[in-house]
């Protein structure tokens, strides 16, 4: 997970279906004419969903528009990880619902994970909500819209909760179909969900339960859509999972990511390829080299670690030990020049004591990553941390966060000061409104969306152009560049 988890994702973009795959009309029911908008929230892995509804939506014979107001339908695409980000869904649930009331919708259709974890609970806690549709329910998205702005009743009743599907028992080698998008990121940049699902089962987190066991996805499949998405003009493309390490383990006993990399890397037309959420312990001695070695994959290492105390990282089932972390992140250090990594830690999880908290911090101190996130314990419903002795009272876990935030503050600010002076590449992300020759962009060091971003002034950029810059500024989390050679 990131700092920025919980973050609406912006329903706007390029728009562009990937595939021309159709879902024709729903069985017994014309194509529906009209609009829709989508509210997207949680992770970029939820994004992706969210991109494959429209996709379903669009084939259904709707019209996408950013614009809540006045759209015929509105699909609010929940998150459910943590209690304020349940919070955050049904706060958008009931715009949704009051734009309908008001007239300003016809119909209001609640997925994601809230949805998968409240099921018919959310009917009674959100009322006029037209369905809710569990997260195995997404793939009838299409049909499910049609039949409730056709005939005015939702099909399969009001809450629409498949099971879960089969495991998948071989990885299939040949290219299937894969899920049409259409596109809510910038045109330049895409994410591609290679797995879904997780094996893990942390103490502290309900994503199994939610979304199931981990299935990854065929190879082949995703590298026809790593295919399309660049001949579209994706130029960075982000490889997500709930656990992307442990991509191919679930098929054939071992992990497939290094493969998948080295077959990405001969994509022409995609510049950066971006990995996020490495869990630790698939972190391979081929996955290090293949980084190494890949023209296009970014030395950007997402490792969430949560904690470093051996007694902690037990209780949260993390499989990992202190001097294992650290042997790792020595080695990723000396093998990947210029590696950056970004991390999260959670602060008085059951257990933690004033000491190991302080071994927390001073591990931070040592360490000096470039990103990290801190998130106070959330006690989640039905999960194995909730039953653990010596609970942390909750202001007392916000408080040891915002001190651990404060130490990884000094620390990102000294890095972004080093890099002052320095010349990088900038990818070009937009314009600044209002402003000549300005433009907001990032360097390697930065995902979209979770870390900083730098301003770069120059003429003739546009977005999805690379640019060498020299920074010169430090704004904030923030850089500040001047563009002082030939884009490409």
């Amino acid at each position: 997970m990131s700092h920025k988890e919980t973050k609406r994702q912006p329903a706007t973009g390029s728009a562009e279906n990937l595939s021309q795959m159709s879902l024709g009309e729903g069985p017994g029911h014309p194509k529906p004419r009209g609009s829709f908008s989508i509210i997207s929230l949680g992770c970029p892995k939820n994004l992706v969903d969210s991109e494959q509804i429209g996709a379903q939506l669009t084939a259904a014979g709707l019209r996408f528009t950013p614009k809540l107001e006045g759209a015929d339908l509105i699909v609010v695409n929940t998150c459910g990880f943590l209690a304020a980000a349940r919070e955050e869904s049904l706060r958008a649930i009931h715009e949704a619902v009051d734009l309908k009331r008001r007239g300003f919708a016809r119909a209001v259709i609640v997925t994601g994970c809230l949805s998968q974890w409240e099921g018919e609970k959310l009917l009674e806690l959100c009322p006029g909500v037209d369905q809710v549709v569990g997260v195995w329910g997404e793939p009838k998205l299409g049909e499910l819209a049609t039949a409730i702005l056709t005939t005015g009743r939702p099909a399969d009743g009001r809450a629409y909760l498949p099971l879960e599907p089969t495991a998948q028992t071989s990885q299939s080698q040949t290219a299937e179909p894969f899920p049409p998008r259409l596109r809510l990121t910038l045109p330049h940049v895409a994410y591609l969900k290679i797995a879904e699902g997780c094996d893990r089962f942390c103490t502290f987190c309900t994503i199994p339960k939610i979304r199931g066991h981990y299935r990854s996805r065929p190879l082949d499949s995703l590298v026809a859509e790593a295919q399309a998405l660049a001949a579209s003009g994706v130029r960075e493309l982000i490889l997500v999972a709930q656990d992307t390490t442990y991509y191919g383990v679930d098929i054939i006993g071992r992990p497939l990511l290094a493969e998948l990399l080295k077959r990405l890397d001969r994509i022409e037309g995609l510049l950066w390829i971006r990995l996020l959420y490495l869990y630790p312990t698939h972190v391979t001695e081929e996955l290090v080299h293949t980084v190494a070695n890949c023209k296009r994959v970014i030395p950007y290492l997402d490792l969430p670690l949560q904690h470093i105390n051996d007694k902690i990282l037990r209780r949260m089932n993390r499989q990992v030990s202190r001097e294992e972390i650290e042997r790792l992140l020595a080695h990723l250090r000396e093998s990947l020049p210029g590696l950056v990594l970004r991390t999260t830690f959670l602060t008085g999880f059951p257990g933690e004591t004033e000491a190991e908290f302080a071994e927390l911090c001073e591990f931070v101190r040592q360490q000096r990553f470039e990103h990290l996130g801190v998130f106070a314990y959330s006690p989640e419903p039905n999960t194995p941390a909730l039953k653990l002795e010596d609970q942390v009272p909750e202001a007392e876990r916000k408080r040891r966060a915002e001190r651990l935030m404060a130490i990884q503050q000094e620390i990102a600010f000294a890095w972004l000061e080093s890099q002052i002076g320095s010349t990088v590449e900038v990818l070009i992300d937009l314009r600044v409104p209002g402003e000549k020759d300005a433009f907001v962009g990032r360097t390697y060091a930065q995902a979209p969306e979770i870390d900083g971003v730098v301003y770069v002034t120059g003429r003739g950029l546009r977005p999805g152009m690379i640019v060498p810059c020299e920074l010169v500024a430090r704004h904030g989390y923030d850089l500040v560049a001047a563009a002082v050679g030939k884009p490409r």
